[in-house]
């Protein structure tokens, strides 16, 4: 097995233990308010539908891809709330159903790609293997959204490192989003993983550090946790601002979660 094909796996997963949450959902359960302002978990799953189809377009037809980026250009969440009309009227079974599809979609047109060669984005094109950790990312942070909603827990698994490594190498993304300068230092990351196992990145000597659990990591730089609600630390001020800033998509912040929003920190 390739590198991309077990992350595609591991996307693969992720996906289906969503699936196991909403899958036996009431009608009044798709229609839940989740923590995202005036999203639903139907919105949530419709969202991650709308996002695995432009994904396995951009792998499997660039050209149609680059005409759809095109017409979102200026206003990208905008294109992406306004596509949720387009799942509006679908009930909970057909949405399902779509989002099935999707994700099996996007997997074998991600997998389709060349290898050596690039996949077109939203700014910059990108290798195929981290265009799927960005849907790991996807289906991670609205996988929580929808978790929030109904009240429940979802089990963690080294999966995440995955998503680990994509907010890492996105570290910039929070600056950007507020008109910042990124500091001009490497961090050090010591992330402790569901399973026990250290995970290192960055230079050992660094001064600017970061240390957790990497489910908190995930939670905190996909903007679904407070940092006060986080076991994350900073060493070195800059290290400290990142709590504050941190995200792993591109565009506005929004207002992220509000400190003792949940009972408990984590999942």
């Amino acid at each position: 097995m390739s590198e991309l094909d077990a992350v595609l796996a591991d996307l693969t997963a992720e996906g289906e233990q969503l699936d196991d949450l909403v899958a036996g959902l009431t009608p009044d359960q798709w229609s839940l308010p989740t923590p995202a302002p005036g999203w639903t978990v139907a919105d949530q799953i419709a969202h991650l539908a709308f996002i695995f189809r432009i994904a396995g377009t951009a792998a499997a037809d660039p050209e149609k891809f680059k005409a759809i980026a095109a017409g979102a250009e200026h206003d990208f969440n905008g294109a992406v709330n306004a596509a949720l009309a387009d799942y509006a009227d679908d009930t909970p079974e057909v949405l399902l159903a779509r989002w099935r599809a999707e994700r099996a979609f996007v997997v074998d047109a991600l997998a389709g790609v060349p290898a050596g060669q690039v996949v077109p984005w939203l700014v910059n094109p990108l290798p195929p293997i981290i265009l799927t950790c960005a849907g790991i990312m996807e289906q991670f942070a609205h996988g929580q959204d929808i978790a929030d909603a109904l009240g429940v827990s979802l089990e963690r698994t080294d999966r995440i490192q995955h998503l680990v490594i994509f907010a890492i190498l996105t570290k910039d993304f929070g600056y950007q989003a507020r008109g910042l300068t990124p500091p001009p230092v490497e961090f050090r990351w010591e992330l402790t993983a569901p399973s026990g196992e250290l995970w290192a990145f960055g230079p050992e000597d660094a001064e600017q550090r970061i240390t957790g659990p990497a489910v908190d990591f995930c939670l905190l730089a996909t903007r679904r946790r407070h940092r006060d609600d986080l076991a994350v630390t900073a060493v070195g001020p800059d290290a400290d601002h990142w709590l504050d800033i941190a995200q792993c998509y591109r565009g506005p912040a929004g207002a992220g979660r509000t400190p003792g929003q949940f009972a408990t920190a984590g999942v």
